[in-house]
């Protein structure tokens, strides 16, 4: 009998608090997810924190906090910043670029200045905490965020972020991690040269720079360095209408491959032209795709969804 597929917290409970806050992580673990989502970029300092982008200015109060630190672009990147000035900043939820618009409003609001940025030390710390007061193993889903930009910026994110991991335990093919990366060449480093023996996932987008990779030829090199294949779930999908969606031909090619399927995001607040209904489109990935596990912003839906499947429900 195949294993039930996971539930990945997309940053945390990012449907219901702001993202990537360590009071996000807290609720998705109570909302019932299996891992949780860190996406880690490095201060000025080489401290890793836990942010989504390589610029603060959509979901901090930076602008305000620190005037006149931009770049050129007009943007504030966290790796200007020293640790101890991004624990000043106010964290909000995520605004339309360039805009004080929340991008999702109807969740929580957005000038609502409750939160802070926490460092990945922190948020494995709450993770092994509530791994021994709540009894249950929930893992971790790290992504090494822009490898490139951190070299040109002398930083090895992806060593340091291994020495982290090691540090707490996160150093096999049997810990509860998986390491997630866009960049194929960085990930292969990890595993070839860094000699890492955690789960690897390949990220792959809908551009045509990731076509080489989900060729079959590709997908057997990944497979020699990844577990699993992260893509956009729509690229799983040829689609027709909620629940009787056709698999796209790169599902059964992966699975060839021996990779798993983690893809990224279900969101109830934003479907697809093709689902009027977020359970049922979670359910019909679950069952009609095939998926291993997927990336959710209300993970505790995709996590009921899976439960009652697995009772017959």
């Amino acid at each position: 009998m195949s294993a039930a597929p996971i539930v990945i917290a997309h940053r945390g409970a990012s449907g219901y608090l702001p993202e990537h806050t360590l009071e996000a992580k807290a609720l998705a673990y109570g909302l019932g997810a299996d891992y949780l989502e860190q996406d880690v970029v490095a201060t000025r300092d080489a401290q890793l924190v836990v942010l989504h982008d390589l610029h603060l200015d959509d979901v901090t109060d930076v602008a305000s906090r620190f005037p006149g630190r931009q770049r050129a672009d007009g943007r504030h990147y966290a790796i200007d910043f020293d640790l101890a000035e991004l624990q000043q900043l106010a964290v909000s939820e995520r605004r339309k670029p360039g805009s004080r618009s929340a991008r999702f409003p109807e969740r929580f609001p957005a000038d609502a200045a409750l939160f802070r940025i926490s460092t990945l030390e922190q948020e494995l710390a709450l993770i092994e905490g509530l791994n021994k007061s709540m009894r249950r193993t929930i893992g971790i889903y790290p992504e090494i965020k822009h490898p490139r930009w951190h070299h040109e910026h002398g930083i090895d994110l992806a060593g340091k972020l291994l020495a982290v991991l090691a540090a707490h335990g996160y150093s096999n093919a049997g810990s509860a991690a998986y390491v997630q990366c866009f960049d194929a060449d960085e990930l292969r480093r990890v595993r070839e040269d860094l000699g890492s023996r955690l789960q690897l996932v390949q990220l792959v987008g809908e551009e045509p720079e990731y076509a080489p990779l989900l060729t079959a030829e590709g997908l057997a090199r990944v497979a020699r360095y990844a577990d699993a294949l992260g893509p956009s779930y729509k690229q799983l999908v040829s689609p027709t209408d909620v629940p009787l969606l056709r698999k796209s031909p790169l599902v059964d090619a992966a699975k060839r491959a021996g990779l798993k399927l983690h893809p990224y995001t279900f969101r109830r607040d934003e479907l697809p032209a093709f689902a009027t209904d977020f359970e049922a489109l979670v359910l019909a990935f679950f069952t009609e795709i095939g998926v291993d596990g997927l990336f959710c912003d209300q993970p505790d839906i995709a996590a009921r969804v899976r439960d009652r499947m697995a009772r017959g429900g």
